[in-house]
């Protein structure tokens, strides 16, 4: 019997299935795709063996990835629902589904995690926001989870409320990022520099900006000050992208980001 199961091979299925054979064997996964072609893929790609149906996936295996899109989930939860026991684990990639409704789904004594990581775990930087209920889970459960969330990148409990701030924070934003590096390398091509150098000097800038933040746990607005010369060139920059309201733009994005969870819950 596999250990871990995936049903639904897009960016994020993939992205944990492949970070999962860094730290687990293959012999220990199983997945399931929709078509026959994704899952002659996979398999080539991976060596991981696959099932031909959902149920026989959720038969297969004791901790379960949910990794289809929200329109689906109904679906699948009725392939799979008289295959979950108690002794499960059922993790949920889907915004705007909560542990109760999937435990109403599938039964008030199945075990529910909610997950949501972001595209750049496709590369081993992701970031997991991971909800869950701690008595419903062993020690040793809790330490698999672990490993499988960091095996993609970085990973941090929250309480399910905060699931809709995290898609604001981490799960949409991978998007608003690429469109500021796509910006910032159009600034320096009209200023004469050649595209592939433009997007290699913004994203690396933009790589070492959050590893700054992230590693010497300084206050963005502190980091910000340290590159603002008195009367320097950055400090223009800064005062036209407050001019032009980035703060805002930002903010309004999160906005809509966060109405569009609320519709889908």
């Amino acid at each position: 019997m596999a250990k871990i199961g995936f049903i639904g091979m897009g960016n994020m299925g993939t992205a944990i299935l492949m970070g999962a054979l860094k730290t687990f064997p293959k012999e220990d996964i199983v997945f399931c795709a929709k078509t026959l072609a994704t899952r002659r893929r996979v398999y080539e790609k991976t060596g991981v063996e696959y099932a031909d149906s959902n149920a026989e996936c959720a038969n297969k295996c004791k901790y379960l990835f949910l990794a289809v899109k929200p329109q689906f989930y109904k679906e699948v939860l009725k392939e799979i629902r008289y295959m979950i026991t108690p002794d499960h684990v059922v993790i949920s990639l889907a915004p705007g589904k909560t542990m109760e409704e999937l435990k109403l789904e599938l039964g008030q004594d199945k075990r529910i995690v909610r997950a949501m990581p972001n595209t750049p775990a496709m590369i081993g930087e992701g970031m997991t926001a991971v909800s869950l209920r701690k008595e419903e889970l062993s020690d040793v459960e809790l330490t698999v989870l672990g490993r499988l969330f960091q095996s993609c990148g970085r990973m941090e409990y929250v309480d399910e409320k905060l699931m809709d701030a995290v898609v604001c924070a981490s799960g949409s934003s991978p998007a608003f990022v690429y469109l500021f590096i796509e910006a910032l390398a159009d600034g320096a091509v009209r200023c004469g520099m050649p595209r592939r150098q433009a997007y290699a000097f913004a994203a690396q800038a933009v790589r070492g900006a959050a590893s700054m933040v992230l590693e010497t746990g300084e206050h963005p607005g502190i980091l910000k000050d340290q590159v603002c010369s008195p009367a320097g060139t950055t400090i223009e920059g800064v005062a036209a992208l407050e001019e032009y309201g980035m703060r805002n733009a930002v903010l309004k994005a999160s906005e809509a980001v966060l109405k569009k969870c609320r519709e889908m819950s």
